[in-house]
């Protein structure tokens, strides 16, 4: 038996959680996990691109689990009342091959990419950061809000959508959550004085979101959308006048912000900053971008985290997903025995 967390009890988990002590918790796992980087087998995400989208394989190991996820991205699913982006992961035992738990990833993911992008900011925005603006304000904008708050204080939005509904969805969404926002009628207006800028647009194209003219000195830049090829959202000339951070860079020079970039554009790993091999900011007029597209260990991470919260409690089933039959070398017999079994035929319409 397997160990399954679906969306119900996903949610009820999360309720009796709360958001921000789970994004708090979800964060330490992810900063931990950045921390012995070394410790992982590391692959750019394996990925099938269509004209509507993209399938994905996110597989990585630490030597003593072995974790995947399959997600999918395709933008136009809303059109048709489907999600964006629909996930499952997976984690297993590498001694014997057994995964040991299986869960949805379309919540989980959400949750782990709103709390690495936490996660980067306390290394990399200024640490009197108080005002964020969000550009985009789709599937991913209110657990990217909750995450700043839980993990890094942020209180202050400052956001823009070009779809007056999204906007009334994340407002609705986040009143109970102790935000001041400030709905503005253009992505400029929505960075004017603020610290952290994320963007977090949904449309796979080249797209301008952020302009080089509307970037000031000192602020962090939380680049969120970009994640796969021709796929973009600032400025090629914001990159030039920033210090750029990324996960795995071989990934992210395929399906970031960077993929505008040349081959040697210079980079610097998130996980280097954070074990203090590498400097994050250096000054409060620095100008810093993390350039996230995602990357596996951070499903490890969350699929970790998740694994230590349901022990001891009923906020998974077990599904008969391995088979166990009584002679390990006698796979067969269990088709034997069922053969033997009484059963009704079903009647014909």
């Amino acid at each position: 038996m397997v160990r399954y967390v679906g969306v119900g009890n996903m949610v009820r988990l999360i309720a009796a959680v709360g958001f921000e002590p789970y994004l708090i918790g979800l964060a330490g796992y992810v900063e931990e996990d950045f921390r012995r980087w070394n410790a992982f087998e590391k692959v750019p995400r394996v990925a099938s691109h269509s004209r509507d989208g993209v399938i994905e394989l996110m597989p990585t190991s630490d030597g003593e689990f072995y974790g995947f996820k399959y997600v999918n991205g395709h933008p136009r699913n809303t059109r048709t009342g489907l999600q964006t982006v629909t996930a499952f992961g997976v984690l297993s035992d590498v001694e014997t091959g057994y995964p040991c738990l299986l869960s949805e990833m379309t919540i989980t993911t959400a949750l782990r990419t709103a709390a690495t992008s936490a996660v980067a900011a306390k290394y990399l925005a200024r640490e009197d950061a108080e005002v964020m603006a969000i550009i985009g304000l789709g599937s991913q904008s209110e657990f990217q809000a909750l995450a700043f708050k839980a993990v890094n204080g942020i209180r202050r939005l400052r956001v823009f959508d070009i779809d007056p509904t999204a906007t009334g969805k994340f407002k609705a969404n986040l009143a109970p959550h102790g935000f001041e926002i400030e709905v503005t009628a253009s992505a400029g207006a929505a960075v004017l004085g603020a610290d952290i800028i994320t963007t977090v647009t949904a449309d796979k194209q080249r797209a301008t979101v952020l302009s080089d003219n509307m970037v000031g000195a000192g602020v962090h830049i939380n680049a969120v959308g970009g994640d796969c090829p021709g796929k973009t959202e600032l400025q090629r000339a914001i990159l030039l006048r920033a210090d750029v951070f990324v996960e795995l860079t071989e990934q992210t020079r395929i399906e970031g912000e960077i993929q505008q970039m040349a081959p040697d554009f210079p980079v610097t790993e998130l996980w280097r900053v954070i074990v203090g091999e590498a400097t994050g900011r250096r000054s409060p007029d620095q100008i810093t971008i993390f350039d996230s597209v995602g990357f596996a260990t951070e499903d490890f991470s969350a699929l970790r985290y998740l694994r230590d919260l349901v022990e001891g409690t009923d906020y998974y089933e077990e599904i008969d997903l391995l088979t166990e039959p009584k002679d390990p070398r006698n796979l067969f017999g269990l088709l034997n025995l069922a053969a033997l079994q009484p059963r009704k035929v079903p009647q014909a319409c």
